[in-house]
């Protein structure tokens, strides 16, 4: 069983890789079965196409919130958790993707109907955006005359609005400084 999730990394990995050297749209489906050394059958097992490969950068967003919240502080007030992690995660974005990228993403998410992998609320971004929220509704860090659920909501929105923002301004300013510039003000209102 492990061969399957390490064969469907190689072929995430390929293509990333691929995206970043050559762009998406130059990028073909045999280039990625190429540089991941795996076959056409096993491309197709785990992905419709090359364009089912862009929801997989959520995942890479997810592996780093994963690693930042094993590395904070326990007792950081959690507001303060939640500026951190969009500070960091955003600016490993502004680093390490692709302008180009992102937006062929949202883009993607916004003409997609039905399953839009950046709303998945299985996903961990959710799942310890939520975990956040209500710790810091329990510790009176975080507004408590809202359910957690919309602060939640609130916070994500914000989140994808500072990204969707630098996409469609062709990536003209450096995003991890715009977000820790922005994201405090904008969270202020949930401040407990």
């Amino acid at each position: 069983m492990a061969g399957k999730g390490v064969t469907k990394r190689k072929i995430v990995d390929a293509a990333w890789q691929l995206f970043q050297e050559k762009g998406y749209y130059d990028t073909t489906v045999e280039d990625i079965i190429a540089l991941s050394h795996t076959s056409k059958s096993s491309f197709y097992h785990y992905f419709a196409g090359k364009d089912e490969l862009l929801s997989s950068l959520s995942d890479l967003f997810d592996d780093y919130y994963e690693q930042l919240v094993s590395q904070m502080d326990p007792e950081m007030n959690s507001c303060d958790k939640l500026i951190y992690l969009c500070c960091q995660v955003h600016q490993m974005i502004g680093e390490r993707i692709d302008p180009e990228l992102l937006a062929i993403m949202y883009s993607s998410q916004v003409i997609t109907k039905g399953d839009k992998h950046l709303l998945n609320q299985n996903r961990y971004y959710y799942r310890i955006v939520q975990k956040l929220v209500d710790e810091g509704q329990r510790r009176g860090q975080i507004i408590q005359d809202m359910p957690g659920y919309e602060v939640a909501a609130y916070y994500t929105m914000c989140e994808r609005a500072i990204i969707y923002d630098y996409c469609i301004s062709d990536a003209n300013y450096d995003l991890g400084s715009f977000t820790v510039r922005t994201i405090p003000m904008l969270l202020q209102s949930i401040r407990g």
